[in-house]
C-alpha cells in the first residue's frame, strides 16, 4: 500500500499524545491525538491531504491547506482521524477539494445531516473510536468508489519531480484537462500540487540536519533563496524555524 504523505502534520511536536497507523483503506492513515488542557497552538502546513475528522461529537473535513494552518491553543480535547492521500479524498466525500481549499467544515454542510448525527454517535459509543471512524471511511470508498488512477498517478509524477507538462503527456490528459481534474481531486492546479509536493521533501529533509544549500539541490529548488522563500511562502515560517522544531 502506498502511505500518503504526513510530514507536513505538525502534530507530534506540539501535544503530548499522538499515534498513526496505516489504513486498512488503500493510501490512508488513521490517527489519534490527545491534547492537554496546557497546550499551545498547532501548526499543519501543506502536504496535500485530506482528513476526516472526530473530536467529542463532532464530525469534521479538513480541506487541502495552501499555506499553514494554525489551529488555537484549547481545552484539553481528543482526536481521532483518518488521513487521506492527495487526491483521493473528494470521489470518496463527494465534494470537489476545491470547495474546501484551506477550510475546516462540518461533515453536516457536505452530509445530510441525519447521516452525520448518526456517524457522530456511533463514533462517541464506540469501545474504539479509532477503528469507528476507519470504518465508516471504508463505507464511504464502498458506497462511492476508488479515486480515478490517474489521478494518483499525477501525484506520482509530480513526487518524482516531473513538469506539469511532462505530467500531462504521462497521463495522456490535456494541460486543460489535468488543471480541471486537479482542482477537483487536489484543490489546487498542478503547480501549486507540485510546489507542496515539494515542500514536503524539503520539510523531510530540513528535519534530518541537512544543509540548507544541498537540500535545495537535491530536491528541485532553483537555489537557497528559492528554497527559503517557498519555506516562508508555505509554512509561514523561516527554514531555520523549521530546523530547530
Amino acid at each position: 500500500m502506498r502511505r500518503p504523505p504526513v510530514g507536513g502534520r505538525d502534530y507530534r511536536r506540539s501535544v503530548a499524545e499522538y499515534r498513526e497507523r496505516e489504513s486498512r483503506l488503500d493510501r490512508a492513515v488513521v490517527w489519534s491525538r490527545t491534547m492537554p488542557a496546557a497546550s499551545g497552538p498547532v501548526t499543519v502546513f501543506p502536504d496535500g491531504c485530506m482528513d476526516l475528522i472526530w473530536t467529542e461529537g463532532t464530525l469534521m473535513v479538513a480541506g487541502p491547506d495552501s499555506r499553514a494552518f494554525v489551529a488555537p491553543a484549547a481545552r484539553a480535547m481528543e482526536f481521532v482521524g483518518v488521513r487521506f492521500a492527495p487526491g483521493t479524498a473528494p470521489t470518496l466525500l463527494g465534494v470537489p477539494a476545491v470547495e474546501l481549499l484551506n477550510q475546516r467544515v462540518d461533515l453536516a454542510e457536505i452530509a445530510p445531516s441525519r447521516t452525520t448525527r448518526e456517524l457522530v454517535d456511533r463514533i462517541d459509543n464506540a469501545p474504539d473510536r479509532v477503528a469507528a471512524l476507519e470504518a465508516i471511511a471504508l463505507r464511504f470508498a464502498a458506497d462511492n468508489g476508488p479515486a480515478d488512477p490517474a489521478l494518483t498517478a499525477v501525484v506520482d509524477a509530480l513526487s518524482a519531480g516531473a513538469t506539469v507538462a511532462e505530467t500531462a503527456d504521462r497521463t495522456s490528459m490535456s494541460a486543460r484537462m489535468l488543471h480541471r481534474r486537479s482542482l477537483f481531486a487536489f484543490g489546487y492546479g498542478p503547480k501549486m500540487l507540485a510546489r507542496i509536493l515539494r515542500f514536503q521533501r524539503a520539510l523531510a529533509a530540513l528535519r534530518t540536519g541537512i544543509p540548507a544549500a544541498h537540500i535545495a539541490a537535491v530536491t528541485g529548488f532553483a537555489d537557497q533563496a528559492h528554497l527559503s522563500r517557498e519555506v516562508r511562502d508555505l509554512a509561514g515560517c523561516s527554514v531555520r524555524t523549521l530546523q530547530t522544531r
